[in-house]
Parts: C-alpha cells; sequence; structure tokens
C-alpha cells in the first residue's frame, strides 16, 4: 500500500522531471540533476525509476493523458460536429495556456522514440475516430456539410489548435508580438480556430 509520503515523493520526482525535460531535453538531462530539482537523495530516485528512460516514459504518459481527454471530447461525445470543434478549440487552447510545455514535450518524444509512440498506440483509452468518422459521413450523406473526409477534418482541427503552441517562437519573430501580445492572440483563437473551420464545412 503506498502512504500519502510515497505518493507526494513521486508527484515531486515527475514534476522535477518534467521541468529538466522540458528545457534539456531526454539527452541532456540527468538524473542527479533531476534528484537536485526534487530535492532527494539519488537513491531515492532510482527506486522509484531504475533508468532515466523510464522516468522519461512515465513524465510522457502523464503529459499525454491531460491531453488525450481533450482529443477524444471531439472524436466520442455525442454532440453536434459543430459543438464539437467549438468545445474542443475552446478547452485545448484553455488548456495549452495553462500547460503550454505539452506540445513541444509531446512531439519531442514522437520524434525521438518510434517504439514508444508504437507502445502508446496500442493503449485501450487511445483516441480514435470511428465514431468520428461515421457522423462526418453521415453528415455529409445528409448534406448538411460540404464534402470533407473526416481524417482530413480531424488533422485540421489537431493543426490549427496545435501549431501556435508548438511554433510560438517564431511566430512571434513573425508578428513581432510580446509574449503578453501574443497569449492574448491564443486567447482569440479559442473561437477564431472554431469558426474557421465551421465556415469552412458549411454549406
Amino acid at each position: 500500500m503506498i502512504n500519502n509520503k510515497d505518493i507526494s515523493a513521486e508527484e515531486k520526482i515527475l514534476n522535477a522531471a518534467r521541468r529538466i525535460f522540458e528545457n534539456k531535453g531526454m539527452s541532456g538531462a540527468r538524473m542527479q540533476e533531476i534528484a537536485d530539482e526534487a530535492k532527494i537523495n539519488k537513491s531515492l530516485l532510482h527506486y522509484y525509476y531504475r533508468s532515466k528512460q523510464l522516468l522519461f516514459e512515465a513524465v510522457f504518459k502523464t503529459a499525454f493523458n491531460k491531453l488525450a481527454p481533450q482529443i477524444n471530447l471531439v472524436l466520442n461525445s455525442d454532440q453536434s460536429i459543430c459543438d464539437k470543434i467549438i468545445n474542443f478549440s475552446n478547452n485545448y487552447t484553455s488548456f495549452m495556456l495553462k500547460h503550454p510545455y505539452l506540445p513541444n514535450f509531446i512531439l519531442q518524444e514522437l520524434n525521438r522514440n518510434p517504439d514508444f509512440v508504437k507502445e502508446l498506440i496500442s493503449i485501450d483509452n487511445f483516441p480514435n475516430i470511428i465514431n468520428f468518422k461515421i457522423q462526418i459521413e453521415k453528415a455529409v450523406s445528409e448534406e448538411k456539410i460540404r464534402p470533407i473526409e473526416a481524417e482530413q477534418l480531424f488533422i485540421n482541427i489537431l493543426a490549427l489548435n496545435i501549431f501556435p503552441f508548438i511554433g510560438a517562437p517564431l511566430l512571434k519573430g513573425f508578428i513581432n508580438a510580446s509574449d503578453k501580445e501574443y497569449k492574448k492572440i491564443l486567447n482569440k483563437r479559442k473561437t477564431e480556430v472554431a469558426e474557421f473551420i465551421i465556415k469552412s464545412i458549411k454549406l
């Protein structure tokens, strides 16, 4: 049985590891550095996580598990297509403004470790677009929206919401925006993206 002290220690390790991995990536991070950041000794760190790879995977899974519900909302709820797009754009942007490290952190692992990504995709609760595809095909056949493949629409929704966070340093340079100004722009995208996508599929 895990007591509160154990839970607290593991949470401190995961939070410290996340901060180090964000700043230095998997290759640049050191276990001793993570232990120091968590204010624990290295032996305790190794008690919980025998290797840096296992620790990184635990941090990544924690990060992904925060994002997956936002994706599942689009795919599996009983909402209308328009409501799904509106709620996803609003909820995703609000969530990422609180956790801006997540998109780059996930992208880093997607590129660094394809085998781990295959393992992640195989889990039972990994999002899939089966229900979303059925809904889109029905709406197209009933001429409620213009002909579009569910895969293309899903990619559009994800891309338009995710890229402003992944490409933030470059985009701020292109539009000459300060951090404060860029945050205001991101807040506006809660509705801008949804309106843009909905207009693109309406007949």
